[in-house]
């Protein structure tokens, strides 16, 4: 690429949604490093900002616990951290259960869990139930209760973030797409343009862009499985389109945000009234414009757009109506959808490359991400500018995925429903 824009940095992250922007952040805010990061659209435009704003422990993997504790401590200086609260709140976390079978889970996972600090507190039977929830539907048999975990607004946060990063001195690219990635020896070379959508019709090519650093930090998300391949370290990742929707202002009745054990669907109250909700599964489909050249968006790649299905939201308002017959015949307003990375085992890649020094990874969180997004810019800033962490990360190493593509799973969730 002739004619670039050259630039110098010590760190550069592909990804602007919040765990990129919470490592960019972490970087320059406490190690004082020159910090690059590219985005192709808009900070917290993807995952980090269409997800269901659960920012929950409960549920998640063993192995996840001790990096959900490190965020949640995160999330508590939100405000201190990037200047707003984005509308979190400990509301607490419920999951309900359908069945005995469900309820014995459950309690199973408590005892799994209990030196975590989940404090988890199990609600058993119709009488219990209805204490909390006097219009709950009749097949709910009871549930757990995580008090400390709770909500926010994911359209805030991760944009919140990069606002910070910004006022800290990271150079943040927005509708900048990572071309091409190449490594003299020393550093890390990223070759960029103005993304295909930023593109006028008869306008004169915009600048592109390289951006050099010795460290490389890969949280392109969706997007991400290509940059890892390229050092031999290709994962089985695919993209699944939630399916998303919002009710009209209803009277509050839902203090907690709620999950379903084995799945199927969440909600949550604003203090608006609207019901939040998700859980189903939308559709993708092939963008309107042209790749740009050496990209990395090719047919192998997600789609950038995508969308609900009347099938899912039609399912997923009859199982709102199961949980609370009055949801019965709430109005939807708004459904949306996006693209979530997953891997075969459910649990994310996250930590240094093991084929090429200087590369880190974080992606395929798979729709569990946003509570884990402080806690993982907090650990990718301390292995890069000291080397090591305190908080264990061996069930995310990439390595986990021999070269045939197929997962060698080392955890797996437990009911990692938000």
């Amino acid at each position: 690429m002739s004619g670039n824009t050259r630039i110098g940095s010590d760190v550069i992250v592909i990804g602007g949604g919040i765990m990129g922007c919470a490592t960019a952040l972490f970087l320059r805010q406490r190690h004082r490093l020159r910090v690059t990061l590219l985005e192709r659209d808009v900070c917290g435009a993807r995952a980090s900002g269409i997800n269901f704003g659960g920012v929950r422990r409960q549920g998640r993997a063993i192995a996840q616990l001790p990096l959900a504790q490190r965020s949640q401590q995160l999330w508590g200086r939100l405000r201190s951290l990037i200047g707003t609260d984005g509308e979190y709140e400990r509301s607490g976390h419920f999951k309900m259960a359908f069945t005995d079978a469900h309820m014995q889970a459950l309690a199973e996972y408590a005892e799994r869990s209990k030196d975590y600090g989940l404090n988890l507190q199990l609600i058993e039977g119709r009488s219990a139930l209805q204490k909390h929830f006097p219009a709950v539907g009749a097949r709910i048999v009871g549930g757990s209760l995580c008090p400390e975990d709770g909500q926010a607004n994911p359209r805030l946060v991760a944009p919140a973030f990069a606002q910070a990063a910004r006022r800290h001195g990271v150079d943040v690219r927005e509708h900048t797409t990572a071309c091409a990635v190449e490594h003299d020896g020393q550093r890390f070379i990223v070759h960029a343009a103005p993304s295909p959508h930023m593109a006028q019709p008869g306008a004169a090519a915009a600048p592109s862009l390289c951006a050099c650093a010795p460290v490389l930090v890969n949280c392109a998300g969706a997007w991400a499985a290509p940059f890892a391949a390229q050092w031999g370290e290709a994962v089985p990742m695919h993209t699944i389109p939630p399916a998303m929707g919002v009710t009209e202002p209803l009277p509050f009745f839902l203090p907690w945000s709620l999950g379903v054990e084995g799945g199927s669907i969440y909600l949550r109250q604003v203090r608006r009234g609207n019901i939040v909700f998700g859980g189903g599964r939308g559709h993708l489909f092939p963008a309107p414009h042209t790749p740009p050249p050496h990209g990395y968006n090719t047919p192998s790649q997600p789609s950038e757009h995508a969308r609900t299905t009347q099938s899912a939201l039609l399912t997923q308002m009859a199982r709102l109506s199961t949980l609370f017959p009055q949801l019965a015949h709430a109005q939807l307003i708004r459904t949306w959808s996006g693209n979530e990375g997953n891997l075969p085992d459910n649990q994310p890649i996250l930590g240094p490359s093991l084929r090429r020094p200087g590369l880190y990874h974080a992606f395929g969180f798979c729709g569990a991400g946003f509570q884990l997004g402080p806690g993982v810019g907090e650990v990718l800033a301390e292995l890069i500018a000291q080397g090591r962490t305190d908080t264990p990360l061996g069930a995310f190493a990439i390595d986990r995925f021999c070269t045939s593509g197929a997962a060698q799973p080392r955890t797996t969730h437990e009911g990692d429903t938000p």
